[in-house]
């Protein structure tokens, strides 16, 4: 990253960072992965050729070093979202955090009769693995709408909780609409009739600093693969008196004091949600890119994709066959639909003239059915984005028009 490109008011322009983009190619899929930069390959090129060992068991050197640079990892990610070292546990991505969550606290905690909120735009994986507890303990789900303007609508989210309301679990930006929760809020609702609060954060930590402390929740969940960095690892978050009250999620080496025939003791937390040998290059990995955003700095980042999206709405917006979804001030995505074209189709046109976008349904059933289609096109913008991708998206959508009729 060269000096020029971070000066104080340039635009991002770090697309040489991203060995795995060629020239020419508009990479607009960040929301369901990110590209990877050159010093995370690097970091994870080194943890395996030159420095590998396993961590918390060997006695000799190398493992130590190792097991010094794993936990050097953890720290530097709880800094990164305002928290402590042992707040993190380190999981294989979002999904498993939420899962673990599920099982380790809901599952413990929720009785028949209680009741789980959750919005209209979640994720699949903010959504099953809560109905998945529900049903195995009696509880049930309610649903926040969305305003007008594709925003989780907190005051009826106000209307609606009370004091049968357990858990709620919210995502912080929208995978599909790029909306952003006034998190802090939403988590003074919950607490004002005793609930816990999750945000899926799969989608803020890449594009807006976060401070847990800041936002009052009490889970914190997001993958590292969409914070460029590796797939396989992620994180989860949690107040340290939640942890050290919830029972292992998994069982195995590592994440035990004891172990006899008669009966196991478990370590203290967050080793006791490690089980087995971690993904240790994925935690050196996911450092990485926590120091390269970090270089950048998430202001920065979220003013540029800001601006990006404001780009490509308004280029968008003059093509009279699209409906364009989301807030104006959506985070890093836009989600679009086309008048009489399948966004499946809209994705194979757009990738012969180089621009790679997402369609679908974005692990977002729920929300296509409330926002009436079945699918959306999504453009997802990055670090290594820049005026060229949305006029690229721009011209490729003014072909699929020409196509189409």
């Amino acid at each position: 990253m060269t000096d020029t490109a971070l000066a104080i008011g340039r635009p991002l322009d770090l697309v040489a960072d991203f060995p795995a983009i060629p020239a020419g190619w508009a990479y607009l899929d960040t929301a369901a992965t990110a590209q990877k930069p050159k010093p995370v390959i690097d970091a994870i090129t080194r943890g395996y050729d030159t420095t590998y060992a396993t961590v918390h068991r060997g006695v000799y050197q190398r493992s130590a070093d190792m097991t010094l640079a794993y936990e050097a990892a953890r720290a530097n990610v709880a800094d990164l979202i305002g928290a402590q070292a042992n707040e993190i546990v380190f999981v294989r991505g979002a999904t498993e955090a939420i899962n673990l969550v599920a099982q380790s606290w809901a599952a413990q905690n929720l009785k028949p009769g209680d009741r789980i909120l959750l919005s209209m735009l979640e994720h699949h994986s903010n959504i099953v693995p809560w109905q998945m507890v529900a049903e195995r303990v009696g509880a049930a789900i309610d649903v926040i709408p969305l305003t007008a303007d594709h925003r989780i609508d907190l005051d009826a989210m106000a209307a609606m909780i009370r004091p049968e309301h357990k858990l709620v679990a919210l995502a912080h930006v929208s995978n599909v609409l790029g909306s952003i929760l006034d998190v802090a809020k939403a988590s003074e609702i919950a607490h004002a009739v005793g609930a816990k609060i999750l945000i899926d954060g799969c989608q803020a930590v890449p594009r807006v600093a976060v401070d847990v402390a800041a936002l009052g929740c009490d889970f914190y969940v997001f993958s590292g693969h969409k914070l460029y960095g590796p797939t396989g690892i992620g994180v989860l978050w949690a107040r340290a008196e939640l942890l050290d009250a919830m029972p292992p999620y998994q069982g195995g080496g590592s994440m035990i004091d004891r172990v006899s025939f008669e009966r196991t003791t478990y370590a203290p937390a967050p080793t006791r949600f490690e089980a087995g040998t971690p993904h240790i290059v994925g935690a050196l990995g996911l450092s990485a890119a926590v120091d390269y955003v970090r270089a950048i700095g998430l202001d920065r980042i979220h003013a540029h994709e800001t601006a990006l999206v404001r780009e490509a709405r308004a280029a968008l917006s003059h093509i009279n066959s699209i409906r364009v979804l989301g807030p104006d001030d959506s985070a890093g995505i836009v989600s679009f639909v086309m008048e009489g074209v399948h966004p499946h189709d809209i994705g194979t046109i757009l990738d012969e003239s180089r621009v790679a976008i997402r369609a679908g349904h974005h692990c977002a059933q729920p929300l296509m059915a409330a926002l009436g289609v079945e699918a959306t096109a999504r453009a997802s913008f990055a670090v290594y984005n820049g005026p060229g991708d949305v006029a690229a998206l721009a011209a490729g959508i003014e072909r699929v028009k020409r196509i189409f009729g």
